[in-house]
């Protein structure tokens, strides 16, 4: 029998939960598949066959030791603004659609997330489905394919989840449940209180009050934790706390950012900055322009706050300025959209690397990928071999600047200046130590490479559950 997390609201763990509930079977030899009918977010990734999915399903099917695949998250919506999003299905790109019309594809999009879970049962003989959001959205009941429709069309067991740090978890169970459909309510098999802090022993007249209010078991209370796991959507940037240590990185927190999952390595090492259009960028030891999923409306941002003379000053004072993705395509000369990233027109970029993109096409470039870095010091040349992948639209034309990857991106004359299509190149280690060696060295200060190779995150977080949660009951539901 499959599963399906649920939650009472949104950035509750439902994504963490499944995460470790896969890798929890997968140390008991079951096979075990992830499943997200619908996920909304512009944190994504590529699979081996250049499909894009939420980089949260990518994130579980590592959990579960397996090589990500669009059946596991067939819908993704990718917000670009003014109630707009890009729908991507079975990882391509379907259309662009106000969120009002977007509910009349809701049969359509059901069946096709339906039989998406049905293969992977098939090849997997077991899924832990997410829902999104929070499970009680009332108002949604007659197209919600990410919770109640798919509860009620696959008949499985749910698992609720709440977050107790943000108060009122009496509540928040309580009224999920009384508000569920009545076909759904009986579905709902255990509750798990994410994120507590303190002494459990604190709340376990609490967990009473809730299985007499509700006759439904707690499962488990886990408590916070801080392991390293990609971020799922724009919520989490709000729960990052940068660490107070010498070398300070600005990221530039477009408007429309996405995949800045890119940085969570060097957050780890560094103090790294979200910083928003209009703060100033002076004394940071290096600013990258991240990915987004509208280059053209956040170049226009950037540049209303006046941040596109920050940059410049920062580049004439010797700070390394590095674009990934979109932020590569503004850090070109010019930008040319024939109306398919947003409104048509010539639109000058920030002008430090000699390169023009134009987009003339809806097509997207999504492909893993694996670039060796230039011979350019003093960063680049102290990089190797690096992996990552690309979620793009547009196609740059390089003009004098040298390449600075195989095939890929551009480099200035004193390579400090580098720009490419590449999520994910911060997060293989050389790639890491590249960067932090030289804005160590240049302050002067000692440093410690970072591992070729660390703990396993995943091993991590299934011990804490199997600590915090009755996985056995887990177990038990699942053999039903």
């Amino acid at each position: 029998m499959p599963l399906m997390v649920v939650g009472t609201s949104s950035h509750v763990g439902k994504s963490i939960t499944v995460a470790a509930i896969c890798r929890c079977l997968v140390h008991r030899g079951i096979s075990v598949a992830p499943f997200k009918s619908q996920n909304m977010s512009l944190n994504s990734y590529v699979t081996s066959d250049g499909g894009e999915i939420g980089i949260a399903q990518a994130m579980q099917a590592w959990a579960a030791r397996l090589s990500p695949t669009t059946d596991m998250n067939p819908v993704l919506l990718k917000p670009k603004g003014d109630c707009v999003s890009q729908v991507v299905l079975f990882g391509h790109p379907y259309k662009d659609i106000p969120i009002a019309e977007y509910y009349a594809e809701t049969p359509f999009l059901l069946s096709e997330a339906v039989a998406a879970f049905g293969r992977l049962m098939q090849e997997y003989g077991q899924v832990i489905a997410e829902g999104a959001g929070g499970a009680a959205e009332v108002n949604l009941y007659d197209r919600d394919i990410a919770n109640t429709l798919l509860a009620e069309a696959l008949k499985i067991p749910l698992i609720l989840v709440a977050d107790i740090e943000r108060g009122g978890v009496f509540a928040q169970v309580y009224g999920t449940l009384k508000l569920l459909p009545e076909p759904i309510r009986p579905l709902v098999r255990g509750i798990i209180i994410n994120k507590f802090r303190g002494d459990p022993a604190i709340f376990e007249s609490g967990i009473r009050i809730i299985e007499d209010l509700t006759g439904i078991p707690v499962l488990g209370v886990v408590p916070y934790f801080s392991i390293p796991l990609p971020s799922e959507d724009s919520l989490s940037i709000a729960d990052k706390v940068h660490r107070d240590l010498p070398v300070r990185i600005a990221v530039i927190r477009f408007p429309h950012v996405s995949n800045f999952t890119d940085f969570e390595l060097l957050e780890q090492y560094a103090s790294v900055e979200y910083v928003p259009c209009g703060v100033p960028l002076a004394g940071y030891d290096c600013i990258i322009l991240p990915g987004t999923k509208n280059t053209i409306d956040d170049l226009a941002a950037l540049r209303a706050a006046g941040m596109d003379r920050e940059l410049l000053a920062a580049q004439e004072n010797g700070v390394p300025v590095i674009g990934i993705c979109g932020g590569y395509q503004m850090l070109g000369k010019t930008l040319v959209d024939e109306g398919f990233e947003s409104k048509a027109g010539v639109y000058p970029g920030l002008g430090l690397l000699d390169c023009t993109t134009r987009f003339a096409s809806y097509s997207k470039n999504t492909t893993q990928v694996r670039r060796r870095a230039a011979p350019v010091p003093p960063i680049l040349s102290s990089m190797g071999e690096v992996t990552g992948y690309e979620i793009h639209m547009g196609v740059t034309k390089p003009g004098l600047d040298r390449e600075a990857f195989s095939g890929d991106g551009r480099v200035n004359a004193d390579g400090l200046v580098f720009g490419t299509y590449m999520h994910g190149l911060f997060l293989n280690p050389a790639a890491a130590n590249a960067l932090l060696a030289y804005l160590s060295g240049k302050k002067g200060l000692p440093y410690t490479p970072i591992p070729a190779e660390g703990s396993d995150p995943y091993d991590m977080l299934a011990c804490l559950f199997e600590e915090h949660v009755d996985m056995e009951a887990i177990i038990t539901i699942l053999n039903e």
